[in-house]
């Protein structure tokens, strides 16, 4: 026997390297010593992982041929917390937890692998889920290992050491064995299935929890689901299980004493008052059926249906029968209804030119209103020239040139006073209106937007003189309307992404125009009344007006008019041209849940308030910073914890 001295580890092999047989005595001997050892040994390649470290003792008797050293070798490193992984000409040397990660060998049947081999092996489950027997068997396997079902092929994934899965791999056979469980249907005709299911369930906890108490452990229990729509019990599990829950079935689907029962249904969507109306109709339906059945000599029923607004709930007195007819209307009805948000966009744009040129004049012998009379006036181009010289301050806009109250004699003698007004105007409008309304609503939900001034409108006028010491009474009428924008919708979402809209959309002002004689205010206004069918997210023009004038007035005096260049004296000209674009678009867009509806919310919400963080960082006449209104952020910044939180947590 030769012995070997490394530090204070003796390390006996017998024989050379040419020996068949080997004996290991190692005592606190470093694991890379070992492991060069069995290299030499056994002629395989090893790559070490720089995380394996530690001293190794082995005390061994006999003579031992390379497989049987490579086996020990593979049980120190399973004792040391390391693994060796198969990769080619080489093996790898890794700590366990990092083992279930290489390519360790997978394997169907024990064929070849040492005990403490790592390997990986699919088991095929036939009988029972493999999902059920995961927590049955991952007490076995140690936390580096690795235990998973498939449900999809019913298949059991084992990464652990050979030996430890054979062991797996027979109790799993033990187990997946064929029952005598089936499955049976019950259709309750009396009872309840959902509370006929509950209280089985509850029984059956209670009684598998005594059992397993009293045999130090449990068993499988049966298996009970209603099926509300068939009013079934659907039963599943051991044969004398069934036959128990059988007879306990037939003894709760009896029949009750009074005719009826009452039941509270508290609603989560739904409107309580509303959905009544429905309920009332469907329970009048089913009476008249059951009158039918009562002059054939069966018994009817009489159905109560009330509505507790406080509550949102439905109170309901009747049999079961009709009672599970109204639950499942109210099941399908009290649901959760999308919302649809309206963009709306109204674009008007008017542009308009005035042009207007004229002269005017007079003459008379006697400005006290008496004696001859001449001249033209037209009101074509402003003002009249008899307005204007009673009053020149009512000249109008424009171009106004004028000689008035002028005097022309003859040797000597006055006979005639003049007046002379030439006019000339130029007017260019533009207008650009655009306004953008949004609101959200619930489907099938009418919605309304508002934004305008309540104007007042005179309607009528009084006034009583009295006579002598009579008092004097004057009064007004008016009428106040909204002068702004308007939209009223309702939206019906259809089957897919597409949206019915009932559309009421207005948009009025007060004008700036006056007309002759009148003394009340005019607006203008524009309206659309449509229903459109659009998809989710898509824009649709509703309607629109594309509108071009041009008018002309000529005001003269006959022939006179009509002379070249001098008749320009007894003329007057003007023109108007005006053309109108408008144009309505709605864009809608269905929100589903809270992801949408917040991505939506958030967004225009941080568009006002970026409009408002730039009017701020503009700067606030006469007034700081500071002053100018901004919106909180969206969604808030987390609040820090506190120094105390941190050091609890730590703790």
């Amino acid at each position: 026997m030769l012995r070997l001295l490394i530090g204070v580890t003796w390390l006996g092999i017998a024989g050379l390297a040419g020996a068949q047989t080997v004996t290991l005595n190692l005592k606190n001997a470093d694991i890379g010593a070992l492991i060069s050892t069995v290299a030499e040994v056994t002629g395989k390649n090893f790559i070490i992982d720089p995380r394996v470290k530690g001293k190794v003792t082995v005390v061994s008797s006999q003579a031992m041929d390379s497989e049987a050293v490579y086996a020990v070798f593979l049980s120190i490193l399973q004792v040391h917390g390391f693994a060796a992984v198969p990769s080619g000409a080489v093996i790898k040397i890794v700590p366990d937890v990092n083992a279930k990660q290489n390519s360790i060998p997978t394997v169907d049947e024990r064929g070849g692998q040492a005990g403490d081999e790592v390997v990986t092996r699919v088991v095929q489950v036939d009988n029972v889920a493999a999902a059920q027997l995961v927590p049955i068997l991952r007490p076995l396997v140690p936390q580096q290992g690795h235990l998973a079902a498939y449900p999809a092929t019913n298949v059991l994934i084992i990464s652990d050491r050979a030996d430890n899965v054979d062991r797996l791999v027979q109790i799993i056979h033990r187990i997946d064995l064929v029952s005598d469980a089936e499955i049976e249907l019950i259709t309750l005709q009396h009872a309840s299935a959902v509370e006929v299911v509950r209280i089985l369930t509850a029984l059956n906890r209670t009684r598998g929890g005594a059992a397993a108490a009293a045999a130090g452990g449990g068993g499988d229990q049966p298996t009970l689901v209603a099926d509300e729509r068939t009013n079934s019990v659907m039963l599943g599990g051991e044969r004398s299980d069934r036959l128990r829950l059988r007879a306990i079935i037939s003894h709760l689907d009896t029949p009750l004493e009074r005719g009826g029962n009452t039941h509270v249904i508290y609603l989560r969507y739904a409107k309580a008052a509303e959905l009544v109306k429905v309920l009332t109709g469907v329970s009048t339906s089913i009476e008249a059926d059951q009158k039918g059945q009562a002059a054939q000599g069966v018994a009817g029923s009489t159905v109560n249906i009330q509505a507790d607004d406080n509550a949102n709930a439905i109170v309901i007195t009747a049999p079961p029968d009709v009672f599970r007819s109204l639950q499942g209307v109210i099941r399908q009805l009290d649901i959760r209804r999308a919302q649809v948000y309206i963009d709306a966009v109204i674009a008007e744009i008017t542009q308009g030119k005035d042009a207007a040129l004229g002269v005017q004049w007079r003459g008379t012998n006697d400005l006290s209103g008496t004696g001859a009379i001449g001249g033209t006036s037209f009101s074509g181009a402003g003002a009249t020239i008899g307005n204007v010289a009673r009053n020149p301050l009512s000249v109008g806009d424009g171009l106004s040139l004028g000689y008035f109250e002028g005097t022309a004699s003859i040797f000597g003698t006055e006979f005639l006073n003049i007046g002379v007004l030439l006019q000339a105007l130029a007017a260019d409008t533009a207008t650009n209106i655009l306004a953008t309304p949004s609101l959200v609503t619930l489907d099938n939900q009418e919605a309304e937007i508002v934004v305008a001034q309540n104007v007042p409108f005179v309607t009528g006028s009084f006034t009583s003189t009295g006579t002598g010491e009579g008092v004097s009474n004057p009064f007004q009428t008016i009428q106040r309307q909204d002068v702004g924008l308007t939209l009223r919708v309702t939206p019906q979402i259809n089957e897919g992404n597409a949206i019915q809209l009932n559309i009421e959309q207005e948009i009025s002002n007060v004008s700036e125009a006056v007309v002759p004689g009148a003394s009340d205010i005019i607006t203008n206004k524009r309206s659309i009344k449509t229903t459109v069918l659009v998809e989710d997210r898509q824009m649709v023009v509703l309607g629109g007006l594309i509108d071009e004038s041009l008018t002309e007035n000529v005001q003269k005096v006959p022939l006179l008019g009509d002379i070249p260049l001098m008749g320009n004296l007894f003329k007057s000209r003007s023109t108007k041209k005006q053309k109108r674009n408008l144009m309505v678009f709605i864009q809608p867009a269905i929100l589903r849940d809270a992801a949408v509806f917040t991505e939506t919310s958030s967004g225009k919400y941080n568009y006002m308030r970026g409009l408002q963080t730039q009017a701020r960082d503009g700067g606030v006449n006469l007034l700081p910073r500071e002053m100018a209104p901004v919106l909180n952020e969206y969604p808030p910044a987390p609040v820090p914890a506190a120094e105390d939180d941190y050091k609890q947590v730590e703790e």
